[in-house]
């Protein structure tokens, strides 16, 4: 591998360039300040005193980050492709009304930023709620019957790709290297060592070598690695980016996988009482990963790295994000619904019938008038977007005079 120009060969420079990226990025739009800001949501939620007006559902497992970019086309082991949420970082077994304030934030946000009318916002926060109670019921709604056009086309798009469209938009090129650069950087000695031993274990071994249905006496080979500039709110952590040559030579492996590997923090979200979370939480994020998203979850690993919790999970060309941009009206509620609709389908699947129906009953009976939406539900996104503007102009003042001085 080539070294890169500057000054981030030294530990020391690392976590300063992290932090004026995550900060710059931060500072690029509102919608993606809410992204990157997952513990000041809940802190705002708290200290607003809206905490004390929100249901509290049954116990599950949810996101705890559950915002647009959270949600996305995911390939499962075997092959198959489906919307799922594609985040875990935040997963808890806590209140799933957590999910649906924070999905109703996000999509408000979206909203703003295509300057679409808040009467439409409103409509948006209806739709997501009857998706989500549609969800709810488990008569075997099919959602794709009502799939809005953007998540269509990135559905069609994920269906396509094949290992030289991953390589080609995160390695930038199909060469079995990881190019060093704006996006990589190079690995410390000792972070090159304890990879190099990491993909030498046989757990290991054996998760990579199950997907893409290998041959189970394949050898696994680290071929490059290098540390991921990725994320939001994980930069500043570890992060990886392992090229792996399965089967074959080193110079020639019968095929190729690009590993991500990603430090799992302690959870911001609020656990539900009672219920005891395990310590480990990369064990933590897996855990969560298997009950919500089953495609995702289905090949990841808990492990460590240099003695921090870390997941590990291959990337494959199918996983992408749901980029909302400047939608119509039309396709804000159907977006909105749909989205929903994926989330209730998480949360319902780990409650048994009687639940499911106490929940939604829970739901519909905290109406708010004329608007079809739990009076809660609104007037915590409407806070919360009010504080988050805040948050936000407040976040690019300090940004901006950072640049100045």
């Amino acid at each position: 591998m080539t070294q890169t120009s500057g000054t981030i060969e030294d530990p020391a420079n690392r976590l300063p360039e992290l932090e004026r990226r995550r900060t710059l990025k931060m500072a690029s739009s509102t919608h993606a300040y809410v992204r990157g800001n997952t513990q000041d949501f809940y802190r705002w939620l708290a200290a607003s005193g809206l905490a004390d007006t929100v249901p509290q559902g049954p116990p599950v497992w949810i996101c705890g980050d559950c915002h647009l970019g959270n949600l996305g086309p995911l390939a499962g082991a075997d092959g198959r492709v489906d919307i799922q949420i594609r985040d875990l970082d935040q997963t808890v077994i806590g209140n799933p009304a957590h999910d649906l304030i924070r999905l109703g934030l996000s999509l408000a946000t979206a909203a703003r930023g295509a300057d679409l009318p808040g009467v439409t916002t409103a409509r948006m926060i209806e739709q997501m709620m009857e998706g989500y109670e549609v969800a709810l019921t488990g008569d075997g709604t099919d959602p794709l019957a009502n799939e809005p056009d953007v998540v269509k086309a990135v559905r069609r798009r994920a269906l396509g790709r094949r290992w030289k469209h991953l390589a080609q938009e995160r390695l930038d090129d199909t060469l079995p290297t990881i190019p060093l650069g704006k996006k990589f950087w190079p690995l410390f000695a000792a972070e090159r060592r304890a990879l190099d031993e990491l993909f030498e274990r046989d757990d290991v071994r054996a998760m990579i070598v199950r997907l893409g249905h290998r041959e189970g006496d394949e050898r696994v080979r680290l071929i490059d690695a290098a540390y991921w500039v990725k994320g939001c709110s994980s930069l500043g952590t570890l992060r990886y980016a392992a090229l792996v040559g399965v089967g074959g030579s080193r110079k020639q492996p019968a095929s190729l996988a690009l590993v991500d590997l990603k430090e799992a923090v302690a959870t911001v979200a609020p656990v539900a009482p009672g219920w005891d979370l395990p310590q480990d939480h990369a064990r933590r994020v897996v855990a969560g990963a298997r009950t919500l998203s089953p495609n995702l979850g289905d090949r990841m690993l808990a492990t460590s790295v240099l003695g921090k919790p870390v997941v590990m999970r291959e990337l494959m060309p199918q996983d992408l994000k749901i980029e909302i941009g400047q939608f119509s009206r039309k396709e804000a509620m159907a977006s909105a619904r749909y989205l929903a609709h994926v989330v209730g389908k998480a949360h319902g699947r780990q409650m048994d019938e009687a639940t499911r129906d106490q929940w939604r009953g829970v739901l519909q009976r905290q109406r708010g008038g004329a608007l079809d939406a739990p009076g809660w539900l609104w007037r915590a996104v409407v806070d919360l977007m009010a504080a988050h503007e805040i948050g936000y102009l407040e976040h690019c003042r300090r940004y901006a005079l950072a640049q100045e001085g």
